[in-house]
């Protein structure tokens, strides 16, 4: 039974973010057919940043009107919509309707921004609830959110997204010189894209049965005992969350669990490990919360709006590739800080500088799009693939630790860290998507009929 719940656990902690996780290792194939092209990354990046009324309206609820939202209702609402929305994709990502005299793939990002709606109120509804079950379900929760990433990259690698070849093209054209017209014969080369081991169609096909299996999960989720209808088990040292969001007032009342689940005062047997809480200075703190909001800004904002021209200009394999293993880095990474914890400031500022100057080397190229370095050599292709992955890594493992710190500081400290994620990703959107779609700052071109300087 135990092993089941487990299972359980994973299947409902995957579906928190898979359908986002699924569009952006997806883009590759996107890009190639719908009217944005390379702007997609950018018109994303500022749809998820909208789709953060969710989860703002569920926290002003439970402030201002605790106990009227249900959160297991809530629950079944935000995911049932995740799974239409993920199955009305499958049928409609490829309309498009003109607007402003130009054509734009207005089915695909109104559902984006309804996956984004799911997926954003998904943090602030699920952890609640599992704060409900025996505590060692919740390891095995946040192992399924890093397969919210991990799965739909393997499945874009076995996909191909997006693979293109050149092709030599003859056209005949009139050529008129004075009086006499002539036929010229042009030869050139253009992009051709294979056909991928399954259509698009398929993989959104495959993200709303990921997300029917999370919904069917939860539902049997809610039918385990609850964890004060149970005498309390010693915490697991790998439940790294657990103890921010159960938080015992000063007068010694009953805890209130974020997101409004109540959790009775003689929950805590005297057995038990609490956690130590550390002070730390506030110019420690000034630190912490602005390497958070400058993480977040170039992660969730900054980086992904540009990623298109990072790296199509060495190719859609390129793309591919960078896309599906930076997505894996990002889990991968969380499993490291899980298992080797580090509480080093020094550590954090110096992965920050090194993933911020890989950061800084993929701009470079997205602004010397579509002529950037190595631009004809493998070594360009390797290079700018390594140093996504990188930047994902190394900048995913300081937004985990950063947490791992404030909670042992206190409730609040992880509601700050919440907030500074949240402004530093919408900074970052609100920059780059003036200077992508209003400005054309980045400039893209056909991989096969571009000529650069040697």
């Amino acid at each position: 039974m135990a092993l089941l719940t487990h299972l359980l656990a994973c299947v409902f902690g995957m579906g928190s973010w898979v359908a986002i996780n699924g569009l952006w290792v997806e883009l590759p194939l996107l890009v190639t057919v719908l009217p944005e092209q390379w702007d997609l990354p950018s018109y994303i990046t500022i749809v998820i940043q909208m789709a953060n009324v969710g989860p703002l309206f569920v926290t002003l609820m439970h402030r201002f009107r605790p106990g009227l939202l249900k959160e297991v209702t809530v629950i079944y609402v935000v995911v049932s919509v995740g799974v239409v929305a993920c199955l009305l994709l499958a049928f409609l990502w490829s309309y498009t309707s003109p607007i402003a005299g130009r054509p734009h793939s207005t089915a695909f990002l109104v559902l984006t921004f309804f996956l984004a709606l799911v997926d954003c109120t998904s943090s602030v509804t699920f952890l609640p609830f599992m704060m409900q079950l025996q505590p060692q379900y919740l390891t095995t929760f946040f192992i399924g959110e890093g397969l919210s990433g991990l799965i739909p990259a393997l499945i874009a690698l076995g996909q191909g997204a997006g693979i293109s070849t050149c092709a030599n093209v003859t056209q005949v054209v009139n050529v008129t010189t004075g009086n006499e017209t002539v036929e010229s014969t042009i030869f050139q080369l253009e992009t051709r894209y294979l056909p991928a081991n399954f259509s698009t169609f398929f993989f959104f096909l495959l993200m709303t049965g990921m997300m029917l299996a999370c919904l069917l999960a939860f539902f049997f989720l809610t039918r385990q005992p609850k964890m004060w209808e149970l005498s309390q088990q010693q915490l697991f040292p790998s439940n790294i969350m657990l103890s921010s969001f159960d938080q015992i007032s000063d007068d010694g009342a009953g805890s209130q669990i974020s997101g409004g689940c109540p959790c009775p005062k003689d929950a805590k047997q005297p057995g038990d490990n609490l956690p130590e809480k550390v002070s730390y200075p506030l110019a420690k703190l000034t630190l912490i919360y602005l390497l958070i909001g400058w993480v977040s800004a170039l992660t969730n904002g900054v980086l992904p709006s540009v990623q298109s021209y990072s790296c199509l200009p060495y190719g859609n394999t390129a793309y591919h590739l960078a896309t599906t293993l930076s997505s894996m880095a990002n889990p991968l990474a969380c499993v490291v800080a899980m298992v080797l914890p580090g509480r080093s400031l020094a550590l954090m500022g110096t992965l920050t500088v090194v993933g911020t100057g890989f950061g800084a080397y993929n701009m470079a190229i997205a602004v010397m799009s579509p002529c950037p370095l190595l631009q004809q050599s493998q070594w360009g292709d390797a290079t700018i693939v390594l140093s996504w992955v990188i930047f994902t890594g190394t900048l995913s493992y300081v937004k985990v630790m950063a947490g791992v710190i404030l909670r042992s500081c206190s409730h609040s400290a992880l509601v700050w860290y919440g907030a500074l994620e949240q402004l530093g990703s919408l900074l970052g959107a609100l920059l780059m998507f003036p200077l992508v779609n209003v400005y054309s700052f980045f400039q893209s071109a056909d991989y096969c009929s571009l000529q650069c300087p040697a």
